[in-house]
This record gives C-alpha cells, sequence and structure tokens, in this order.
C-alpha cells in the first residue's frame, strides 16, 4: 500500500493553504478605498473585496464575498468597481 501525505491530498482537492498574495492598489471614491480582491475558485473569480474609510483616526473596514462568479479575474475587479457608483 503506498503512503501518500496530507499535502499531495490538499494539493489534489484544492485545499492547498499556500496561495499567492497579490497586491491590490485601491481605488478611492468619495473618501473610501476601495480593494477589490476576487477569490479563484472553479476556474471562475468570485466578486470580493474590502472599502475602508477612516472615520476620528481609525481605519473601518468591510469585507464582502458576493455570489457572482465571473469569468476572469479582470471582470470581476471591473464589476466590484462599476458596483460602487450603485451602492
Amino acid at each position: 500500500m503506498e503512503m501518500y501525505s496530507v499535502g499531495f491530498f490538499s494539493k489534489l482537492f484544492g485545499l492547498d493553504k499556500e496561495q499567492k498574495t497579490i497586491e491590490v492598489e485601491p481605488v478611492e471614491y468619495e473618501g473610501y478605498l476601495i480593494y477589490p480582491e476576487p477569490i479563484s475558485e472553479g476556474g471562475q473569480f468570485r466578486i470580493a473585496g474590502r472599502i475602508c474609510k477612516e472615520i476620528d483616526g481609525e481605519v473601518k473596514t468591510h469585507t464582502f464575498i458576493r455570489s457572482d462568479l465571473l469569468g476572469s479575474r479582470q471582470d470581476a475587479e471591473t464589476f466590484m468597481l462599476n458596483k460602487r457608483k450603485c451602492s
């Protein structure tokens, strides 16, 4: 019987915790800093990110993940940035 490491199964099932960290440049909008941070999922990208604003010397952050999946990282980032105009 052949033995496999937990790392092998993690990679096989997409559970690899070592994902690349991507530096995101925020987009400023009406005093808020918007960080689009799409999540790669099954060959698509889930719309996600952070919205930050300094209030009384403290940075407040709202993190969110939407159910929407799009075909590319760029599409997910663009959708998030365009959505700010509607909210």
